[in-house]
């Protein structure tokens, strides 16, 4: 009997601790779309270090496309609906103005390293923190893409004039120079690109290689552009600030000390990875390679000029934006 009893401590005890480390165990929900790819590696990092780190306290739980829509992933982290979350700043630009910046036509052709180095002292401006923090939002991480390029059904592009009533599908900055040449600025789901671009919704897209990749755009293209030089999208991954705060000093530093090693395994990973998957793909479907002229290119590099005054005065009366504009455009000539 007493043996009996000895046991069953001991297995009281054992369930006991058990329980405990179960509750220890701090798991994040992490709210993405579509498929595994390029675009979610630095997450996909960022949560296996953070699990090799903290020996399994601290788990993110991906999800992809089982938490939210992704233009409402930043009201999802407003209201704790999840704790991590990754969206592009132009799905819904009047929830996140200050960070479009970042989208602007800069006309520059910028390293992906240098791309992460800049967003990341954006996302720390005092303007910027102040915005996020209107959703409960703290800026986790870019997601840095490199130049955006177009491919299209329509025949192969000769003169910029081409672009009137091309409808086109594309982030803010772009959009805003290609729509002064006559371009129509389309709107479809990530997931649709493909159908809208055979059905002749669109009939063309803007993005980076692996976005191109993952929508075979390719397939249905004629011709892809070389030399747009007009950025790309802003994508950062964002957490919420209260599930940030309330995390212990190790969990907390596990994640913030992981960030620099899931950056870094990100931009090797793209460089090697879909760049030259992407340009293998357009040899393979047979596209025209486009390439603008100085001459075309010092046009769009003048309206691009344009499109980045016409930012500054919209949003003027909402934050000093000509001052973040100034900082940004200083860290793209550096």
């Amino acid at each position: 009997m007493k043996k009996f009893n000895k046991l069953a401590l001991c297995a009281l005890v054992g369930a006991s601790f058990l329980a405990v480390e179960a509750q220890a165990a701090t798991e994040w929900n992490v709210s993405l779309w579509g498929k595994r790819r390029a675009f979610t590696e630095g997450v996909e990092k960022l949560a296996e270090l953070v699990d090799k780190k903290t020996n399994g306290d601290f788990r993110l739980k991906l999800s992809y496309g089982g938490l939210s829509k992704s233009k409402e992933n930043l009201d999802g982290i407003s209201i704790g609906a999840f704790e991590m979350a990754q969206f592009c700043s132009f799905y819904h630009k009047d929830k996140n103005p200050t960070i479009t910046v970042t989208e602007l036509p800069f006309s520059k052709d910028v390293s992906l390293e240098r791309v992460t180095e800049i967003y990341r002292k954006v996302y720390e401006h005092p303007i910027v923190k102040k915005d996020l923090a209107r959703w409960n939002a703290t800026l986790l991480m870019p997601t840095p893409l490199p130049q955006y390029n177009i491919v299209s059904k329509t025949e192969p592009l000769k003169t910029l004039a081409d672009f009137k009533g091309m409808r086109v599908r594309g982030p803010g900055g772009i959009m805003g120079v290609l729509g002064k040449l006559g371009a129509i600025k389309t709107g479809v789901p990530f997931s649709e690109v493909r159908q809208a671009m055979d059905s002749g919704v669109i009939d063309a897209a803007t993005f980076a290689p692996h976005a191109h990749l993952a929508t075979k755009t390719y397939k249905v293209g004629k011709w892809a552009s070389t030399n747009l030089n007009l950025g790309s999208a802003n994508c950062p991954v964002v957490v919420n600030t209260d599930a940030l705060n309330a995390l212990s000093k190790k969990n907390r530093e596990a994640l913030l000390g992981s960030i620099d090693e899931a950056l870094a395994y990100y931009v090797d990973y793209y460089e090697r990875v879909p760049t030259k998957k992407y340009e293998q793909a357009l040899d393979e479907a047979g596209l025209v390679r486009v390439t603008f002229t100085p001459e075309q290119t010092a046009k769009l590099n003048r309206l691009a000029a344009d499109v980045r005054a016409e930012w500054i005065k919209k949003y003027a009366g909402k934050f000093d934006s000509k001052a973040l504009y100034d900082y940004t455009e200083k860290l793209f000539n550096e």
